[in-house]
């Protein structure tokens, strides 16, 4: 069946290139994935703050490798997007920037974010976010970036707002996360903002 609408993305234009590594600040970057990422990983989701609001845990370097692997592989499937959030000069991993949930016709999709708790509250996620979002919007051709956490989760609250996201409403009860149902708050940006 034929759409009406010519694609905001044309199926392929991401796939035919390769992921690009985005400068965040003169101190950090967001680059693809390495395999060798993966103890990083691993030992990132050791903390608590990151297991309260996700709903996996990884518990060995091969798990976390796996996932890795599985966010390679949305870039060429064209479905998603995920960046390692890494200091410039060591190349220690700060976290994690992804865009997720891609609907290339429409031009829209999901960004989702965490940090490790020696990169946090230093302004650097912010920015990660902001840089991200400028480049799928207007280098990219994407035309909506929605950004959504749970209510309760303040820091992301501020990450988004510092980032330019507007917030649009609350999903009642729409995430289950350890500790029980949590309200989520959505944030959006869109190429005109």
């Amino acid at each position: 069946m034929p759409y009406l609408v010519a694609p905001a993305i044309p199926a392929g234009a991401l796939a035919a290139t390769g992921q690009p590594t985005l400068p965040v600040a003169a101190e950090a970057l967001l680059r693809p994935w390495l395999l060798t990422d993966a103890e990083a990983v691993r030992e990132a989701f050791r903390d608590p703050a990151i297991q309260r609001w996700h709903l996996r845990r990884a518990d060995s370097v091969a798990e976390a490798r796996g996932w890795i692997e599985a966010w390679q592989s949305e870039w060429r499937s064209e479905t998603g997007a995920h960046w390692a959030f890494v200091d410039a000069e060591s190349g220690g991993l700060l976290g994690r920037v992804a865009l997720k949930s891609f609907a290339l016709t429409d031009g829209t999709a999901e960004i989702a974010y965490w940090t490790v708790p020696s990169a946090r509250g230093r302004g650097l996620c912010p920015r990660a976010v902001t840089v991200l979002a400028q480049w799928a919007l207007y280098e990219r051709g994407f035309h909506r970036i929605d950004l959504e956490h749970a209510m309760a989760n303040h820091a992301s609250c501020r990450v988004a707002a510092k980032a330019g996201f507007e917030a649009e409403g609350i999903r009642r009860r729409a995430w289950l996360h350890a500790d029980g149902r949590h309200d989520v708050h959505l944030h959006a940006r869109v190429r005109q903002d």
